[in-house]
């Protein structure tokens, strides 16, 4: 069936079913792409400091920490804890959380989905196009030429999709707005923040090349052009520093300086403030900013702490839903009985009052022994080889 009688027919049922629909028909066909190329925002990543500390702070905030699990039932805990060593789900989390951050999306590989037993990122580069049904519901993935153009299946990937936009496939991170470009009222393009902070940083660095030395222009009234010629190669040879010949012939020397009236600070500013706010965290500003004083610090912080939270609640959700879930399935556990959790940081150690030790000991949970081992460590200073009875 040739495509356009695809969708028409698509189309045709799409308009029969009273159910909302999330692309058009045509994208259902080819498939959704990114929309900046992730390429280019591996690239701003790797490139610019600033970019980097931002998205690694981000990062490191959320699961710097680290985890631990819990659990209703102890055999559930402890299957989900061996498997979560076996494929070194805190490293895997720690580069997960880097790309949700800075690309928005992050594609985990069930091997094999059949019988899950290991998992392993895909290169971020490497995918090329998600193919949905009109309603949204992802059919596979593809990867580009470069890895071998290979369709995977949906059920063999978990897509961590943060802040998707529009209904889009792809989720958005914190990069996209700054390397995405934008159509004015006019119909014109206006470059992307980082296509702009680059050019200025190049801006600079022809600047400081062609001003950093004395620029000269030499004149020689009354030389022949083999004269000059002469005189122009002699001086090509002259170091930068150091003296200068004197000839009897009379010359002018004119130095070559930047115009002071040429001054760029309120775009530069404003490039920079722009960028800045895209970034999402007040890390950069603190540490270049004049007067970016420590009250305002931790006000920035804190405000940063928010998207912290959210991005923890999303990598738990997706992690439990897609991961856990399916570990314990497979084992022919139900996960809602099991209610195996993920939680971020360390767990809490149980402070035991005095009063809780000596309820256990009335009741008989604990002996005579134990509870004099419990108020030792409390720091009782209890009388050495006198166990009770």
């Amino acid at each position: 069936m040739k495509a356009w009688q695809r969708l028409k027919l698509i189309t045709r049922k799409r308009n029969t079913e009273k159910k909302g629909v999330l692309l058009p028909a045509w994208k259902s066909e080819t498939g959704e792409v990114p929309s900046v190329p992730f390429e280019t925002l591996v690239n701003l990543y790797l490139c610019d400091p600033a970019t980097r500390a931002a998205v690694d702070f981000l990062a490191d905030q959320v699961v710097g920490a680290g985890f631990y699990t819990t659990a209703e039932q102890p055999e559930a805990k402890a299957l989900i804890d061996a498997f979560n060593e076996s494929v070194n789900l805190d490293e895997l989390l720690m580069q997960t959380a880097r790309e949700i951050v800075a690309f928005g999306n992050c594609f985990w590989e069930k091997i094999e989905p059949e019988n899950f037993e290991k998992l392993q990122i895909l290169p971020i580069t490497s995918i090329d196009r998600i193919v949905r049904d009109v309603y949204g519901n992802v059919q596979s993935y593809k990867q580009t030429f470069c890895y071998g153009n290979v369709t995977l299946k949906q059920e063999r990937i978990i897509h961590f999709r943060w802040n998707a936009i529009d209904g889009e496939a792809f989720g958005t991170g914190i990069l996209r707005t700054l390397a995405e470009s934008m159509k004015t009222a006019t119909n014109e393009t206006r470059p992307s923040f980082a296509v702009m902070k680059a050019g200025m940083e190049k801006s600079m660095a022809d600047i400081m090349r062609k001003y950093a030395g004395p620029t000269e222009v030499w004149k020689f009234p009354g030389l022949t052009d083999d004269r000059v010629a002469e005189y122009a190669s002699l001086l090509k040879s002259m170091p930068r520093e150091g003296a200068r010949f004197v000839v009897n012939t009379p010359a002018e020397v004119e130095v070559v300086s930047v115009d002071p009236r040429s001054r760029f600070d309120a775009y530069v500013e404003h490039v920079w403030n722009q960028y800045a706010l895209g970034l999402q965290t007040p890390l950069p500003k603190l540490f270049v900013t004049p007067g970016f004083t420590e009250a305002s610090a931790k006000a920035a912080i804190q405000i940063a702490e928010r998207k912290v939270s959210a991005l923890q609640r999303f990598i738990k959700r997706v992690v439990e839903r897609e991961v856990f879930a399916s570990v314990l399935s497979q084992a022919g556990m139900d996960p809602q009985n099991a209610k195996c959790r993920l939680h971020w940081g360390a767990p809490e150690k149980l402070q035991l009052r005095v009063e809780d030790m000596l309820k256990a000991f009335e009741v008989g949970a604990v002996s005579a022994k134990e509870l004099r081992m419990m108020l030792l460590k409390a720091g009782w200073m209890l009388e050495i080889g006198k166990e009770g009875e």
